[in-house]
């Protein structure tokens, strides 16, 4: 079993990956750990999407990249959201 890289400093991810089903989120957890970006699974925000309890925090100024990283490993996802905590 594969264990998960921590992220190594704590700061604010104000990006969230929104998912239809949690079994996308966790695939995009992997994808985007791989590429040595910071992410974090969190509880979906139920204002921003009531499709999954499951959604990922990333830092958004590089929100394009997480976007390609996703679409070139088929992930699929509902939608990037700007939601500072």
């Amino acid at each position: 079993m594969r264990r998960r890289k921590r992220m190594k400093t704590v700061r604010l991810l104000e990006g969230v990956v929104t998912f239809y089903g949690s079994h996308h989120a966790l695939r995009a957890e992997n994808v985007l750990l791989e590429n040595q970006q910071e992410v974090l699974l969190v509880p979906g925000p139920r204002e921003i999407s009531p499709n999954c309890g499951v959604a990922l925090r990333f830092d958004y100024p590089v929100r394009e990249q997480v976007k390609l990283l996703l679409r070139q490993s088929s992930v699929q996802f509902e939608a990037i959201h700007h939601y500072p905590a």
